[in-house]
């Protein structure tokens, strides 16, 4: 697979641009590595594509899972409430939502 556009949620494209150019290395590579063609496996239920071959979102993103994890990368996640107030949102970072 190849790279054709970008998003850059909050600015994380610049900042592995600048602070971790070897992590957008390593992405850039999986990606490469990833075999688009096994991921087009769905198909169109849609009225004016009835039947047609398509990429499976979920497929691919198995397909990009695996070659992260092979590279022993590991998911992270961390919740948290929005609020314009910092000192708030640095307070409640750590709180459960049944605190």
């Amino acid at each position: 697979m190849k790279i054709v556009e970008t998003y850059s949620h909050l600015n994380g494209l610049e900042f592995l641009l600048v602070h971790k150019p070897s992590l957008w290395a390593e992405v850039r590579q999986v990606i490469s590595d990833t075999d688009g063609a096994s991921c087009k496996t769905k198909i169109s239920k849609e009225k004016t594509m009835k039947g047609k071959l398509l990429y499976s979102p979920i497929d691919m993103n198995k397909a990009i899972k695996n070659q992260l994890q092979r590279l022993k990368w590991n998911q992270s996640r961390v919740s948290y409430w929005v609020t314009k107030d910092e000192k708030l949102i640095r307070k409640t970072l750590g709180m459960s939502p049944e605190a």
